[in-house]
């Protein structure tokens, strides 16, 4: 008797085979039947394609649901195609072929099945039986025998996290504490972001916190326990809305190897013990087809496919690997009941070995790997003794490798093998397109990435700035950890420069570690290669330290002094690559990336890595380069000026100098102050014109043949005339020189006496004891533009509380928007200076000078002083 009905009509185009799933998907959930959905949506999807892509119609599906079972019938208008019923299942097709498999899976899957033609229309239909249920349950499954059951520990505990609207953890359950390590005063108000071990790839992927926001997620990740290490864990998230309308969403959270208590059920049940010795037709084990998961991200879809084709074949273990584009390696990326993660990202090649089962590009069954060593380099050290794997293919290219595994040996035959193939022949175009686009969003990501990173590399010619932006870049988008090391010249030794974990907390301990191994060797050869020293000093050092905690002594140690924990053996104890930093064909230091225990780098972020690299090689050598040159020009602008001034007996002196610009470039303002015989002392401020290595040669000339020529006897206009051929001697390398020169004698009395010749220099400024300031010479033509020159000095005395200030340009013309210091500011300036000794005195004209605008200064500035104290009173 039917109960219930429903039709649909499918235009023959292969989107309509999508289409027909979803229809009869939701058809038989509608009506409560999820146990046989998988099932149903595998055979119609076979039945439709043969329709609307073989017999070229359209194709008329129709569900008939009675008390005991549901027929679903695919109707198409080519009655003239006769399906080959005469053709034994057995040799229809074998787990070689991709194509074939229809009427197969309807025997094997379905309770009846068969075709019927009329003169218009071919009818094939099959039949499932619904299983028996106790009144008012909604699923169940039947009793079977105990060591069937799925394995759990002696007391399962189910941490429940909830995370509030902003994703910190709101509530955190005893057994979260106990599973993890965390109180919950420790973790409340802090993400679970921070907690959970999700992958980290540029542009592409669900995060986390998308999938907090999702109403429904279920799935396997890790969360970093309080020792460091990673705990893989079952989870299942539901979103939820308290009396408030605030939402949240709880995460339920098992050991990984218990996930049975939270998995959804994803197959029909299995046969009870008594059916099947009975003899009568059950479930088979393997029947539920691993479906149609929607490709959200790459991620999320091959997680859900290993975990669906581990429960199709009832095995202990499953693992997806997507080919390089070469197709020469294939890379492991999803994984469930191996230990840990430790796999993912992994690299096997695809031609293992010689013979039929070498070649990851055919289907294969290993009943006991023990008797075949190496035969599955993936499972090596797992327990997994029996394995099946099928190719995933796509325009008969290779494109990925599943498998299934178990621990007991003989589990798989060529059976399972074509069930599996036909499982990732349905989801290798899925994967295939879901990869594709997150080789688009990681393209687009890295592009967005480099682009970033090249400006902030080229915004900065600082060293330890370029090698803490190359450290902050890397942690944590394409490593947990990394390290610099830097190379002065090709005779020293590699120095380990910079270290940066995505944990602060860390960094101390992996700085320690790293500083007492060997640094890896300077290979210039481009890429990445891995480096073993810091896992394996890590483990060594983890060891001491666990057994000195259990009073067991040392044991043969790698080095002394290394107190690293096991937090820190955990953070290092991954993958770690190495990538030469090379800039103008020399190798100049290392960039070191790690992973914690057991992760791989995949290769697309070690690509990234090395383009990377390269940028930052170059950004550091331009720093490296800058570094030199300003030490230099520094050095060279010190020898310009006096390294110091001489103590002038009864008269007080003080010298302010700042270079504008960054670096101090070379050249601009200089100043001198130096004896000349007993009793006399020689003082010179001046200004060349420009900046850079011609202006440092005037600047050098001028100071030196000063105290020369002073020194041999001559005046001050003379001193002064015969600098001037000097200069014009220079010929194209001359500049004109503005310069104040002077002699200075201190008199008995307290007073002195100044000549003075002011060679196209700002006038000095005198400062009486009354406040009154004046100009103390006269104007005179500067240096360096015409020969024969005519100077004259001029004689003053300073008495006791007299000033005399002598500033270069850069002081009188500073300015602000229009307004300009000048002469006149500076002597307001001045004035306020009354009393003060030479040293307040310079610092206070320096700071109205800063004060007065509020850019940087744009020219150098000098500034000596010079006072006469007053006679001490008794």
């Amino acid at each position: 008797m039917i109960t219930a009905r429903a039709a649909a009509t499918f235009d023959p185009v292969g989107r309509s085979v999508a289409s027909a799933r979803t229809f009869v998907r939701d058809t038989l959930q509608g009506w409560g039947h999820a146990d046989i959905v998988d099932d149903a949506v595998v055979l119609t999807s076979e039945l439709v394609t043969n329709a609307v892509v073989h017999a070229g119609t359209t194709a008329d599906v129709l569900c008939l649901r009675s008390e005991d079972s549901v027929r679903i019938e695919v109707s198409d208008r080519y009655p003239e195609r006769e399906i080959p019923l005469q053709q034994s299942v057995h040799t229809m097709g074998s787990p070689d072929r991709e194509g074939g498999r229809g009427l197969q899976l309807c025997a094997a899957l379905a309770a009846r099945w068969g075709v019927e033609y009329t003169p218009t229309h071919k009818q094939v239909w099959f039949r499932l039986d619904l299983p028996e249920r106790m009144v008012g349950t909604r699923t169940a499954g039947p009793e079977i025998a105990v060591d069937l059951l799925p394995l759990a520990d002696s007391q399962v505990r189910v941490a429940v996290i909830q995370i509030n609207g902003t994703g910190t953890i709101s509530a955190w359950n005893e057994d979260a504490e106990t599973l993890f390590g965390y109180p919950a005063e420790k973790v409340n108000g802090k993400p679970l972001n921070d907690l959970a071990a999700w992958p980290h790839t540029p542009g592409t992927g669900t995060g986390i916190a998308e999938a907090l926001q999702l109403s429904r997620w279920e799935g396997s990740y890790g969360i970093r326990g309080a020792d460091g290490r990673v705990i893989p864990v079952y989870a299942s998230h539901l979103r939820v809305r308290d009396t408030d309308g605030a939402p949240s969403t709880v995460c339920l959270l098992v050991r990984d190897h218990e996930r049975a208590v939270l998995q959804t059920p994803l197959r029909g049940p299995a046969p009870d013990a008594a059916s099947v010795s009975e003899g009568k037709p059950g479930t088979d084990p393997f029947d539920a087809f691993i479906g149609s998961p929607a490709p959200d991200d790459l991620d999320g879809l091959l997680q859900r496919t290993v975990e669906r084709a581990r429960d199709m074949l009832d095995g202990d273990a499953a693992f997806l690997l997507l080919a390089t584009d070469d197709e020469t390696e294939l890379e492991v990326r999803a994984s469930t009941g191996l230990p840990s993660a430790r796999q993912r990202f992994a690299r096997v090649p695809v031609e293992a070995g010689t013979g039929r089962y070498g070649s990851a590009r055919m289907p294969s069954v290993h009943e006991d790997l023990s008797v075949v060593p190496g035969a599955a380099p993936l499972l090596n050290g797992t327990g997994m003794r029996s394995v099946v794997t099928v190719p995933l293919k796509v325009e008969g290219r290779l494109t990925g490798s599943l498998g299934v595994a178990a621990e007991a040996p003989g589990r798989y035959s060529n059976e399972e093998a074509l069930r599996l193939q036909f499982a990732a022949d349905r989801i290798a175009l899925a994967v295939e397109s879901a990869r594709l686009g997150e080789l688009e969003r990681l393209r687009r990501g890295s592009l967005s990435f480099l682009v970033e990173a090249s400006d902030l590399l080229a915004g900065t010619l600082d060293r330890d700035q370029t090698l803490a932006l190359m450290a902050q870049m890397t942690v944590p988008t394409l490593a947990t950890w990394c390290a610099v090391y830097t190379i002065a010249d090709q005779s020293s030794e590699p120095y380990l420069s910079y270290v940066l974990h995505e944990d602060e907390e860390r960094i101390d301990g992996l700085k320690a570690l790293l500083s007492r191994i060997a640094p890896p060797d300077p290979v210039p050869t481009p890429g990445a290669r891995v480096w073993g020293a810091p896992a394996e000093a890590a483990h060594q050092a983890a060891l001491r330290t666990s057994m000195r905690s259990l009073g067991l002594g040392e044991p043969p140690r790698l080095s002394t002094g290394i107190g690293t924990s096991l937090a820190t053996a955990s953070a290092v104890g991954g993958e770690t690559v190495v990538l030469p930093l090379v800039a103008r064909n020399r190798v100049i230091g290392m960039l070191t990336l790690g992973k914690p225990t057991e992760e791989h780098f995949r290769q697309e972020i070690l690509e990234l890595a090395e383009d990377l690299s390269r940028r930052a090689a170059l950004a550091l050598d331009n720093a490296r380069l800058y570094s030199e040159r300003m030490a230099i020009s520094q050095s060279l602008q010190r020898s310009l000026l006096p390294p110091g001034l001489p103590q002038v007996p009864g008269v007080e002196v003080e010298v302010i100098y700042r270079a504008a610009g960054e670096g101090n470039e070379v050249g601009g303002d200089f100043y001198d102050l130096f004896p000349i015989r007993d009793g006399a002392y020689g003082f010179a401020i001046g200004d060349v014109c420009g900046t850079g290595p011609e202006a440092a040669a005037v600047t050098g000339l001028a100071r030196h043949a000063l105290r020369l020529l002073a020194r041999e006897g001559f005046g001050g206009p003379a001193v002064l005339e015969r600098l001037n051929a000097a200069i014009l001697d220079e010929g194209a390398r001359s500049r004109f020189l503005t310069l104040l020169y002077g002699e200075l004698w201190p008199q008995e009395d307290g007073s002195a006496i100044l000549k003075i010749v002011c060679a196209g220099h700002p006038l000095p400024l005198r400062l009486r004891q009354d406040g009154t300031v004046e100009p103390y010479a006269e104007p005179q033509p500067l240096l360096g533009v015409m020969d024969d020159l005519e100077l004259y000095e001029q004689t003053v005395t300073l008495d006791p509380g007299d000033v005399l200030l002598c500033v270069t340009d850069g002081v009188t013309e500073r300015r602000e928007g229009t307004r300009m210091l000048g002469d006149d500011g500076l002597a307001d300036v001045l004035t306020t200076c009354t009393g003060l000794t030479a040293g307040a005195v310079a610092a206070r004209i320096m700071r109205a000078v800063e004060r007065f605008a509020t850019d940087a200064p744009s020219d150098d500035m000098a500034i000596l002083a010079m006072r006469v104290p007053e006679p001490h009173q008794d």
